[in-house]
């Protein structure tokens, strides 16, 4: 890989029910995203490694809260299920909402959410509504943008226009887990956050 494996990444747990949720007093970040923003992908980049998290041609494919531990500090980077395109039934989908909406409100340990959208995309209506959702919360929210090598310039800046008009001027996070492009600063970001570095 053409990037240096910066953090110290391993599967502590997964949670398909909220009586699986670990340690909700410790640190932890969560990466949110439609299902097919390549939040997988991204987190193996980050690690350096290719197996960390499963990947799949078909989206969708995270249907439980993984939490990942930072090295040996008591902290986790938490993959929540992503949303908006995944083939499943009406009622998985209410079981993932309920149980995202249960996370977020009972880890008072959670600092900031990682809100991974697809730089070849508009704006959607159910990112969106996650950010006015994390807005309604308090809670701390860093968008970043996925997949910036699938794109051409012109396309990435109107994406990244239309973002800043809708997060009322905040920065964007520009990252390819194919590249390795952005990398560093967000590992910063996530480090920074978890072991308040």
């Amino acid at each position: 890989m053409p990037y240096p494996a910066l953090l110290p990444l391993a599967l502590a747990a997964t949670a398909f029910s909220r009586d699986q949720f670990i340690h909700p007093e410790a640190p932890q970040a969560a990466f949110a995203g439609r299902s097919n923003v390549g939040k997988s992908s991204l987190l193996n980049a980050l690690a350096g490694r290719k197996n960390l998290a499963r990947t799949s041609a078909r989206p969708g494919r995270t249907r439980s809260i993984n939490y990942y531990r930072l090295g040996g500090d008591l902290c986790f980077l938490a993959d929540l299920p992503g949303y908006g395109y995944a083939r499943c039934s009406l009622a998985e989908r209410a079981r993932w909402a309920h149980l995202l909406d249960f996370y977020f409100r009972h880890t008072p340990g959670l600092r900031c959410l990682f809100l991974l959208l697809d730089a070849r995309l508009d704006p959607q209506d159910n990112d969106r509504g996650m950010v006015s959702f994390a807005s309604s919360l308090g809670l701390p929210l860093i968008p970043v943008l996925t997949k910036t090598d699938s794109c051409s310039r012109k396309r990435l800046q109107r994406t990244e226009l239309a973002w800043q008009s809708a997060l009322a001027g905040k920065s964007l996070l520009n990252v390819s887990a194919r590249t390795g492009t952005g990398l560093a600063p967000l590992q910063s970001n996530i480090v920074s956050l978890l072991r308040g570095e």
